[in-house]
């Protein structure tokens, strides 16, 4: 057998496991579809609970010279006005702030590394078919040539369309749509760069989340939960659309005096989807591919370092990678099980509509507040998640 692990996807995910996975002598082939990476508007703001994941997995300084910005403040405003500036640093569980970057970029960062750990990498690789078993193998086609590999483990890092996933035979769950996102990525912008700015009106059910990427760059995204309300964006047309929505949720007018489209503008459904359990048969999910979280909550990279740095650790920690992997299927259920529980609560909240979400916020704004509700961005799916801490926090 040729390899240890084949990895399904160059992106972070996968780029980030094979690096770990040969620096410790693992054979280790990525195949990616791409020659390029584009700008898909995919998440490029981590919460601080991902840091520590990231330093884990010895990528921190390659993401920072890649060109990563270290953000320390969480700016929150209600109605345009500012109510609560963090400083994440001090009050972190991590001690750290949040991790801003371009997706792309560090996707090109990150895939070099693993290539220079010792990582076999292919680019233009088109798999028709991962077959579980015992072996599990993959069937490619590159340069008009198809060919079969085996290897001891073959991973799916293949994101929230992944065809590994289906190969695999895994069963998927959706929660039902409930919120949408819109982002767009910007030159211009008159924010303050050190700091995520969150913006919400006082009538609730949309929010405006600015990500500051460097270089004058920043990340813009418009979440709603008031679906009939407002179009779906989509094209450098509706960018007027878009500003507007983003000034009756608070932001400044000012802020986008300067700014112009530096990428694609789109929506996208907000619900959750993911595996029943990211290991079977030789195949092994990890990031979006596993569990896609609602985009709207910014914890996707967090959410996918966590993955491949507890399935590295699995990996390396024994011979049995049967064992190892199911082990790390095991934590991934508790652990995204415990940020979807939590994502619930507070989408109920800061979004939830009509006379029972009213009451509930009568309840459950106080507490945030008293600095009492989880802390999505500070802890993720390290708060409390239980039955006691809901009604602790929502008060039903």
């Amino acid at each position: 057998m040729r390899y240890d692990l084949i990895i399904v996807g160059g992106g972070l995910a996968g780029s980030a496991l094979a690096k770990g996975m040969a620096e410790g002598g693992a054979r280790v082939l990525v195949l990616e579809r791409e020659r390029e990476f584009r700008d898909r508007i995919r998440g490029e703001g981590m919460h601080p609970w991902g840091v520590p994941e990231v330093r884990a997995l010895g990528v921190y300084d390659a993401l920072k010279a890649g060109g990563a910005v270290d953000i320390p403040w969480w700016a929150s405003y209600r109605d345009g006005a500012l109510m609560t500036r963090r400083d994440l640093i001090k009050t972190t569980q991590s001690r750290t702030g949040a991790l801003n970057f371009s997706h792309p970029a560090m996707q090109e960062t990150l895939l070099r590394r693993a290539a220079a750990a010792g990582a076999e990498v292919r680019r233009g690789a088109g798999v028709t078919m991962v077959s579980p078993g015992n072996p599990p193998s993959v069937l490619l086609g590159q340069d008009g040539r198809t060919e079969t590999l085996e290897a001891r483990v073959v991973v799916g890092a293949d994101g929230r369309r992944s065809q590994v996933r289906r190969w695999g035979g895994f069963k998927i769950h959706q929660d039902p749509k409930w919120l949408a996102i819109s982002g767009v990525l910007l030159t211009g912008m008159r924010a303050e760069d050190d700091a995520v700015h969150v913006f919400r009106p006082s009538w609730f059910g949309q929010s405006v989340l600015l990500f500051p990427l460097g270089g004058a760059r920043c990340r813009a995204y418009f979440a709603t939960g008031r679906r009939s309300d407002h179009s779906w964006l989509s094209g450098s047309g509706h960018l007027p659309e878009f500003v507007t929505r983003c000034v009756e949720s608070g932001v400044p007018a000012e802020w986008f005096s300067g700014a112009e489209l530096a990428g694609p503008l789109a929506t996208f459904e907000g619900a959750d989807s993911w595996a029943e359990s990211p290991y079977k048969n030789g195949v092994v999910l990890v990031g979006d591919a596993a569990a896609s979280s609602d985009p709207c909550w910014g914890c996707g990279l967090s959410l996918m370092f966590r993955d491949v740095r507890t399935l590295r650790d699995r990996l390396v920690s024994t011979e049995d990678w049967h064992t190892a992997a199911s082990q790390y299927a095991l934590e991934h259920d508790k652990y995204y099980g415990a940020l979807r529980t939590i994502v619930s609560w507070l989408r109920t909240v800061l979004y939830g509509l009509g006379s029972d979400a009213d009451r509930i916020r009568a309840h459950a704004l106080p507490r945030f507040a008293d600095g009492l509700g989880p802390d999505l961005v500070g802890r993720g799916p390290d708060n409390p998640a239980d039955e006691a801490a809901r009604i602790r926090f929502l008060g039903v």
